[in-house]
């Protein structure tokens, strides 16, 4: 089946690729012209604020200029140590899994420099952090692709503390080696703790048996339709999966049938993956991290997978929750996690004494990821081990209440946005109100407006929802917590405000990266 719906986006991410840096010269007029109306709501009608506008540069502004922290990042092919003795040819940044982490102060200005030694354009997206637009690291929308050779300067105030990520925004590369934790320390912490442990979530096929994410969105893009497929039928192992030939005769087959989870609402995802990573480690070579029994850890938590919810639970261990997606929330205590892809939690635990799991269950995947905490000598847990507190009492996002200093003011929405998630595996044709993803169809929005946005999920799939440059209030109202990243199970719906307090244009999609390949992207524009 023709790769149509990725190929768009491709063709128009190489068509104004250059070396070096700079914004789209077509967005400089502020957007399209013309009066025709798409389905959904989106329209390319008016003027919309161009990505390095001067109401960009204004909210720049307002945000201010602090110490500037200066970076150097190189996107480079490289072979990765997964651990237990698995090597793979990957692309990384550097030549570690996750990449190395940046760490900056909130009020900050970071300067990160990103050089291109990959075969292909790339890109650099910040999940989760309210920057200028110009540097939100989308090709083909607020900026062009960083060619093969060529460099970008990224350079933004960072507003905001938290526990954040960064990724290409350039086709499927985000699900090779290319990640890494951005961490914006707090100068007023109020929390206390003697240890920090960032936790980084993986599902890998890069580099398996020939397997590429392009390979696995080309399987995928070949879809289900008139191939006698059942999707429910069969649970497709890691091991078979490997070794299931695909019909070309190349890379093994990926595609994942029966995957089920109650907590996803029936189906759990497409990708038969051999390895599910904690910190860039197997499961059997994991990551230990050591403190004293009696310590108290805080545990920030990121998903960067690219198909696969994890369930996440520390043996022996209750978890306190004291953030969402880098927003506090009212401390919520619980056994166990669920984070969608480009999720992420920040939790409290007071160390036990003894040698503990950190197991994160592929969700409906019948696998999982691990790591261990250890305060004394003992044997390590195996592969296999399944804490009970996976089946525990789950902290559910919708349930947690933010924090005062950050809860949205109680107002009546100034717009209501609907998007209908649509498509399915017979076709994949994933995309918002039946349209695959066009960069010149945008959805106004007007600066100072709360913005309500209605997703409906019409498919039988969950999505994991990504709003570019803003926080969004789950539920519809001010009381709920503010993220930037939030389930919408099969058949329901789920309402999210948020102030549109930050000019430009920005992303919405499936954070499934091949659903948002096939099409499930869209963006939300800014009147000029």
């Amino acid at each position: 089946m023709p790769m149509h719906r990725p190929t768009r986006r491709a063709v128009l991410g190489a068509a104004l690729t250059v070396a070096g840096t700079g914004v789209l010269a077509a967005c400089s007029d502020g957007g399209g012209h013309g009066g025709a109306h798409a389905p959904g709501g989106a329209q390319d009608s008016g003027t919309y604020v161009s990505p390095g506008g001067k109401e960009v540069a204004a909210a720049e502004k307002a945000r201010g200029s602090g110490p500037v922290r200066k970076v150097s990042l190189t996107a480079t092919r490289t072979r990765l140590d997964l651990g237990g003795g698995t090597t793979v040819a990957s692309w990384a940044y550097g030549d570690r899994l996750p990449g190395r982490e940046v760490r900056v102060t909130a009020g900050e200005t970071l300067d990160l420099t990103l050089a291109n030694h990959l075969p292909q354009p790339t890109s650099m997206h910040w999940h989760g952090l309210a920057l200028r637009n110009d540097m939100d690291g989308v090709p083909g929308l607020t900026q062009r692709a960083i060619a093969p050779g060529g460099d970008f300067r990224y350079r933004f105030a960072v507003p905001h503390p938290g526990t954040y990520w960064f990724h290409p925004h350039s086709g499927v590369q985000q699900d090779r080696g290319l990640y890494a934790p951005l961490i914006v320390e707090d100068p007023k912490e109020p929390l206390a703790y003697d240890k920090e442990w960032v936790v980084v979530l993986d599902d890998w096929v890069d580099g398996v048996d020939g397997s590429t994410p392009d390979a696995v969105l080309k399987e995928l893009s070949g879809g289900m339709g008139g191939g006698g497929m059942d999707h429910g039928a069969h649970t497709m192992s890691g091991v078979e999966a490997s070794e299931a030939e695909d019909p070309d005769g190349g890379s093994p087959s990926r595609m994942m049938m029966g995957a089920r989870s109650a907590l996803l609402g029936g189906d759990a995802g497409d990708v038969a993956y051999p390895y599910y990573l904690v910190n860039g480690r197997v499961a059997d070579d994991p990551e230990t991290f050591r403190a004293r029994a009696g310590d108290r850890i805080r545990l920030r938590i990121i998903n960067a997978g690219g198909d696969t919810a994890f369930r996440v639970a520390l043996g022996g261990h209750r978890l306190t929750v004291t953030h969402t997606d880098g927003f506090p929330v009212r401390h919520a205590e619980g056994d166990a996690l669920l984070l969608g892809m480009g999720e992420r939690y920040d939790v409290l635990v007071t160390a036990g004494d003894g040698v503990f799991p950190l197991v994160a269950l592929a969700e409906g995947k019948d696998a999982a990821a691990l790591a261990v905490l250890r305060t004394r000598s003992g044997a390590a847990p195996g592969v296999s081990v399944r804490p009970k507190e996976l089946d525990g009492k789950l902290v559910e996002a919708g349930r947690l209440v933010p924090d005062p200093s950050v809860a949205l003011t109680e107002r009546a929405p100034d717009r209501t946005i609907r998007m209908r998630l649509t498509g399915g595996m017979a076709d994949y044709d994933w995309a918002f109100d039946g349209q695959p993803y066009d960069a010149k169809q945008r959805r106004p929005v007007e600066a100072g407006e709360r913005v309500r946005v209605v997703f409906d999920n019409g498919t039988a799939m969950w999505h994991p929802l990504h709003l570019h440059g803003h926080t969004f209030a789950l539920g519809g109202n001010a009381a709920g917590a503010r993220k930037d990243t939030a389930i919408v199970l099969p058949h329901r719906s789920l309402t999210v405000e948020f102030d549109a307090d930050n000019p430009g244009l920005w992303m919405v999609h499936c954070h499934n990266v091949y659903h948002a390949e096939a099409g499930m992207m869209t963006v939300l524009g800014y009147r000029g």
